[in-house]
């Protein structure tokens, strides 16, 4: 585990490159452990969507149900 003394905690760039690729940075005073720097955890991706076509497919196959055109029928036959 790496670790940096109060005066190496200027070097940014050796500190970031650290946290960047994951591991967790101890700051020491006088030769004992001050703290541990953390890095954060990575963003976990959004879950992938379900196929919402392929299942249509699988449960009603080819057929079309024409919601449209039924909704415009019901509509037009009340008024």
């Amino acid at each position: 585990m790496p670790s940096v003394n109060l005066r190496q905690l200027r070097n940014t760039k050796q500190l970031l490159t650290w946290l960047e690729a994951g591991e967790v940075v101890e700051l020491r005073k006088r030769n004992s452990v001050v703290a541990r720097i953390v890095p954060e955890s990575p963003k976990v991706p959004p879950a992938d969507w379900p196929d919402f076509a392929a299942r249509a497919k699988a449960i009603f196959g080819d057929r079309m149900i024409p919601a449209v055109e039924i909704l415009i029928e019901e509509r037009n036959s009340r008024y």
